[in-house]
């Protein structure tokens, strides 16, 4: 009798089990890309044979490609539902591999606390000329996978035109033009009216429409554009994930997809950061915008937050929602981006002007940010501060002559804030130069050939110095000065912040006997040779230098032994 019952048991477990082999969900999965390169995107298309509830959500399900690297390492690609077909689901993986060589792997589908696994075919990735990925180096420039020195020189691009806006300023008229002049670096929001990924009812727009799909069909659309061409043109930017305004009472929380009224999980703003279901949500998205997009080299940094602290104050200052709840939302959330993302991308966020208490010193934030406005002067003194108080790369986001609507009859200001904030950057300790707001004014005003000059001078100092950039001083009477020494050429920058002309001597160390003296003047790009100076005791005098009101010069001085 027991052998009987083990029989039957035995072939009640083979039926259950080629049962179960029948009903495998992981299906055919094609290599789209004919030829891999390294940093270059790789595309699969996967059939599961089910359909899901919410496919974006991963309580309910998650698929991987899960490979392992000609050296050995594991890699874990997120991949990302596209469309229901018939029974069965579309899927899609994007991978940029970072290593040249043979790559095996498999599919990983997960469900219902149930794991399935299928291999998938090896392939083999060549060489490329693209650099890779952005990452942190130290506090004057990121670096490329490559070993390349990365400083971004540009500014902010917040959206494409609003609905009652110029419909002239879209992507694919801004950067082109930042790219043509010198520029190598954006900033951009996802926000209800410009890439509104989360946002189902859009405003202020002509670009997006309201939807019923978890994520918006026409903010997906537009990000695979904004990232194919930024590929093209060599630009990289940093991608905005939220805007302070949806978790502002009296702003955008009524309309927020984390509002309980509007089928979200929170009551409140503060909601938003301690309840689980929140985070759950928003990790499902950050899930999504890793496996779809995050294969672009030219995404230089997620962040998330603009200006948090204006969410967490009132403009009187009154709190919110509580400093902790924001800084643990922070932590946990950047360490869940880099565990998720193969690439490592660079994570940030920002405030305006006001610090939230851990912010700056949380472990997996690669740099901090803050935004200047009306006080453009004291940018050069905010990078030591916050340099030395929490050792990390220092960014302004965003800076101008005003934070009020750019009035054309303060153009005068704007444009002199504009110029002297990309010097005031280069010469400081910061990977990315302060990046102005207002980039419609300053393409009505025709500025943006001035990132030219800037640009010019950073390639200058990343090639003499090759990552060295020692700052020295310099003396230069009523005139504005900075010094970097980078290798074995001497920059300084001059400013007359006056409004009358001045002639002054210009003095500073120098090590070395053979000089060339050159100077650069930026809005015209021309440079001349001086002759008139005396090098005596390695002090270099220049013994009149004379520059116009609010003009200024940039000194290149080259020393050999």
């Amino acid at each position: 009798m027991i052998h009987r019952n083990f029989v039957l048991l035995t072939l009640l477990w083979l039926l259950s089990a080629r049962a179960g082999y029948a009903q495998k969900v992981i299906g055919q999965a094609v290599l789209r890309t004919p030829t891999i390169q390294r940093y270059e995107k790789a595309e699969w298309d996967i059939v599961l044979s089910q359909q899901f509830q919410n496919p974006y959500r991963q309580q309910e399900v998650t698929l991987d490609l899960v490979l392992t690297s000609p050296s050995g390492m594991p890699v874990v690609v997120p991949c990302y539902f596209e469309r229901n077909n018939g029974a069965a689901s579309a899927w899609k993986a994007r991978f940029a591999p970072r290593e040249v060589g043979s790559y095996t792997g498999l599919l990983r589908l997960t469900q219902k606390g149930k794991t399935e696994e299928k291999p998938i075919d090896g392939f083999t990735v060549a060489t490329s000329t693209n650099p890779g990925f952005l990452h942190a180096n130290d506090l004057y420039t990121f670096r490329f996978d490559n070993g390349e020195l990365f400083r971004g020189i540009g500014e902010n691009v917040g959206w494409e035109a609003r609905s009652f806006e110029n419909q002239k300023w879209t992507y694919d008229y801004l950067l082109p033009t930042l790219a043509k002049n010198g520029a190598n670096f954006f900033r951009t929001w996802m926000c209800y009216w410009n890439l509104p990924l989360e946002w189902q009812k859009v405003s202020s727009t002509k670009r997006y429409t309201n939807t019923t799909d978890y994520f918006n069909p026409g903010a997906i659309k537009r990000m695979d554009e904004l990232v194919h061409l930024t590929d093209s043109l060599g630009l990289y930017f940093m991608l905005t994930f939220d805007w302070h305004g949806h978790l502002m009472e009296q702003g955008g929380w009524r309309n927020s997809p984390y509002n309980r009224l509007n089928g979200g999980p929170a009551r409140t703003p503060t909601e938003f950061f301690t309840l689980p279901a929140a985070r759950a949500k928003y990790k499902d998205k950050l899930r999504y915008v890793v496996a779809r997009w995050g294969y672009s080299t030219h995404i230089g940094a997620w962040e998330f937050f603009n200006e948090i602290d204006n969410a967490v104050f009132t403009q009187q200052d009154s709190l919110l929602i509580p400093h902790d709840a924001v800084t643990l939302w922070h932590g946990e959330m950047s360490r869940y981006l880099k565990d998720i993302d193969p690439y490592q991308h660079l994570v940030t966020t920002s405030i305006s002007h006001r610090d939230i208490l851990g912010l700056n010193s949380i472990a997996y934030i690669d740099f901090n940010q803050k935004h200047i406005y009306k006080h453009t002067e004291k940018i050069p003194g905010i990078y030591p501060s916050y340099i030395q108080t929490y050792g990390k790369p220092y960014v302004v986001g965003e800076f101008g002559y005003r934070w009020e609507d750019a009035d054309p009859n303060y153009k005068e200001g704007f444009n002199y804030d504009y110029k002297r904030g990309l010097w005031y950057g280069l010469f400081s300790p910061t990977p990315i130069l302060p990046m102005t707001w207002w980039w419609e004014l300053f393409d009505d005003q025709q500025m943006t050939p001035y990132f030219r000059a800037a640009r010019t001078i950073s390639d200058q100092m990343l090639a003499a110095g090759h990552g060295e950039f020692e700052p020295f001083a310099v003396t230069s009477g009523t005139v504005q000065s900075f010094g970097m020494r980078c290798g074995d050429t001497y920059f300084v920058y001059l400013l007359n912040n006056g409004l009358n002309k001045a002639t002054v001597p210009v003095y500073f160390d120098v090590r070395g006997k053979n000089l060339v003296v050159q100077a650069f003047a930026p809005t015209t790009r021309q440079y001349s040779k001086l002759t008139r100076f005396e090098l005596k005791r390695e002090q270099l005098t220049l013994p009149d230098v004379m520059l116009d009101p609010r003009q200024e010069l940039v000194l290149l001085v080259k020393a050999s032994r």
